[in-house]
């Protein structure tokens, strides 16, 4: 049995969860974050027995003190001492063309981990801060990054290039990278295990953020998010993909600055944007059932943008098996399901509708005489980094690991 703690640092939080790994099994020990780092009012919430929620005030300025609160905190109960942590394994956002599986970190990884800063200036540092602090604090343990963009590096060139000269490619690497590649990943081995074979897949991850990735036997072939995780379908706070001169046009006409464009295109549009200010998906159904116009375009928008998508890659495909919903609005948001698959109905695609309704849904929500299976399939990517951490571990000699 190995112990393994997985962390996913934010820029004022830092979740995390403990396992206990062997080979086929595993095992939720705790569970938690430390919320508010560097803000007034920090605290560490944990789930000791991964129900029941408690929360404790405490100072935390840095990254650091974060994780420190942390292992404090499962020293009492968890681990005799921190030598009994097998490994730490790292969420990282982006991994550029340098990585295209979880990896082991050494000098050569974290320098190649900063070259591709740049690529994820919201989103990366608060990753790489996670990996200095357990650096510095347990300069002995094993870590492993796994990055969110490595699963769709199976992508073709003629998929992930842009139609833009050619040296934007060769000196600054712009291209399609495509992120929340570690669900998508999940996601579509659970679908595997389902119908007994790896497949033709559709998989929507429906959360604040949101993608859909066309998966073909276990590889990902296209996904919707770019070279930022701003492109692709309309998501909670962000717009997706539109006419790239909208944006200039806005800096030209009314004088804005490219970081304020960039705010109102991240932080003040898509699903906030069309309903006029609700970006929880929760919200904007429960308005639209009590009339209000724009809640009901921001779903229908919302819906006709994954319809798009999906049918160009069921096209890229050459068919599908499954589609499956993953994350916070494609588990737990009905309605959207049954609005989107209705309309892909074509498919041969039918819903099963009492199964779709049931909270939580179960996984198979497709009828019995559906030509194409419908799954929702909670996302888990601190058990995929975990697993892919004990991976490694396997395959590691002890007496040649370099571990920071």
């Amino acid at each position: 049995m190995e112990k393994i703690l997985v962390l996913n640092s934010g820029s004022t939080t830092v979740k995390f969860q403990l396992f206990k790994m062997d080979k086929g099994e595993h095992e939720v020990l705790t569970k938690g974050m430390v919320d508010r780092i560097g803000l007034q009012g920090s605290k560490l919430v944990v789930k000791p027995d991964n129900m029941h929620e408690i929360a404790c005030e405490c100072t935390v300025a840095d990254h650091k003190e974060a994780i420190k609160t942390i292992l404090d905190y499962l020293s009492h109960k968890y681990l005799k001492n921190t030598s009994e942590l097998s490994a730490v394994g790292h969420r990282m956002g982006h991994g550029g063309e340098y990585f295209d599986r979880s990896v082991i970190i050494d000098e050569d990884v974290m320098a190649k981990i900063y070259d591709t800063l740049p690529l994820l200036p919201l989103h990366g540092p608060a990753f790489v801060h996670g990996v200095e602090a357990m650096t510095e604090l347990l300069p002995g343990v094993i870590q492993v990054a796994t990055f969110d963009s490595a699963y769709h590096q199976s992508m073709d060139k003629s998929a992930f290039t842009y139609a833009i000269p050619k040296e934007y490619y060769e000196k600054d690497r712009i291209r399609r990278y495509g992120f929340h590649g570690t669900s998508h990943n999940y996601a579509a081995q659970k679908a595997a295990e389902l119908i007994g074979k790896k497949g033709k897949f559709i998989c929507c991850h429906l959360g604040g953020g949101a993608s859909v990735t066309a998966i073909k036997d276990g590889k990902s072939v296209d996904t919707t998010m770019g070279y930022t995780p701003f492109a692709g379908v309309m998501m909670a706070t962000r717009s997706g993909d539109m006419d790239p001169y909208i944006p200039l046009h806005i800096m030209k006409t009314q004088g804005k600055t490219a970081d304020e464009v960039n705010l109102m295109l991240n932080k003040q549009s898509g699903l906030y944007g069309l309903s006029g200010g609700h970006s929880d998906m929760r919200d904007i159904i429960e308005n639209a059932e009590k009339g209000d116009e724009q809640c009901q375009l921001a779903i229908d928008s919302f819906v006709y943008g994954l319809l798009k998508k999906i049918g160009a890659y069921v096209a890229v495909l050459g068919g599908i098996d499954a589609l499956i919903f993953t994350a916070g609005i494609g588990e737990n948001a009905s309605l959207i399901r049954e609005k989107l698959c209705q309309r892909l109905s074509y498919l041969g695609l039918e819903l099963d509708k009492e199964k779709n309704n049931q909270h939580p849904a179960p996984t198979d929500i497709s009828a019995s005489t559906s030509q194409v299976k419908v799954f929702v399939i909670p996302a888990n990517e601190e058990l995929m980094i975990a697993s892919e951490t004990f991976a490694l571990l396997e395959e590691l000699n002890p007496a040649e690991a370099w571990a920071i």
